[in-house]
């Protein structure tokens, strides 16, 4: 049975599709092929709209194709689909966590950087208004954040 994940930011064209490329590369490169990775948005402004160009060129550089990329809002059926929602802060946290309709579907959502830092709340900075150095900034935090989930992925496999 494959397990779902799903990625959220706020417009669904830096830190979500970052997040995804990058654990989707990592998920690869152990040969788990039984988990399906997904990204959304909390807001509707990026609807069908490609990643943020420096956010495909972030990737590239980092062995990450998502040219394929195209926005879509996080609604409801979600949680019916996806197993883990990953924020990338705390406001998506909130949003996210809004609508859901019972603990059970509460439970699924997680901030991303509390892999890292277990209960810790830090939130992903949104790189859209900084520069190419902050893009690699999130790149590091989200690749050290996937390398933990994918670990944990591969443990759950074997067990």
């Amino acid at each position: 049975m494959k397990k779902k994940i799903l990625m959220v930011c706020l417009g669904n064209i830096c830190r979500s599709p970052m997040a995804k490329g990058i654990l989707v590369k990592k998920l690869y490169d152990k040969n788990i092929t039984w988990v399906e990775v997904d990204s959304a948005g909390t807001s509707d402004y990026h609807i069908g709209g490609k990643a943020d160009q420096r956010t495909m060129e972030n990737g590239k550089k980092n062995g990450i194709d998502l040219s394929s990329h195209r926005g879509r809002q996080f609604s409801r059926h979600d949680f019916d689909t996806f197993d883990l929602i990953y924020a990338m802060d705390s406001e998506n946290y909130s949003d996210i966590v809004y609508l859901a309709s019972d603990e059970e579907e509460r439970k699924k959502v997680k901030l991303i950087l509390d892999e890292l830092q277990p209960g810790s709340g830090l939130s992903v900075p949104d790189p859209w208004f900084g520069g190419e150095k902050d893009f690699e900034k999130v790149f590091n935090m989200l690749d050290k954040a996937c390398d933990i989930i994918a670990g944990k992925l591969e443990f759950e496999e074997k067990a």
